[in-house]
């Protein structure tokens, strides 16, 4: 499978913060089908100066760029208009022993 770095930044306006907690169960839901089907390896929340979660970033898996393209198409973040920035790179996960 073909791995991914996500680093995403959440728009900031003033109701940036309220729209992303009210998407966030959505977001979750999501990451868990991934994780049920061996895409999503860790995610987590990019926190600001007042430990305001502001941004993500997630390790995905895919085993095709067509995959990882639906996987844009679908992801609340994105659809929501939560995320203002998507970089999405190719990585590779250490398999440290």
């Amino acid at each position: 499978m073909n791995q991914y770095l996500v680093t995403a930044y959440d728009y900031t306006d003033e109701g940036a913060l309220e729209r992303r907690m009210s998407v966030r169960p959505h977001h979750l839901d999501a990451a868990k089908t991934l994780k049920e089907n061996g895409n999503y390896v860790l995610g987590g929340a990019i926190l600001n100066d007042k430990g305001e979660m502001a941004g993500s970033v997630m390790v995905l898996q895919f085993d095709t760029e067509e995959e990882l393209a639906a996987w844009q198409q679908s992801e609340p973040y994105i659809t929501q208009k939560i995320w203002e920035t998507v970089d999405i790179k190719p990585f590779k996960v250490a398999n440290v022993r």
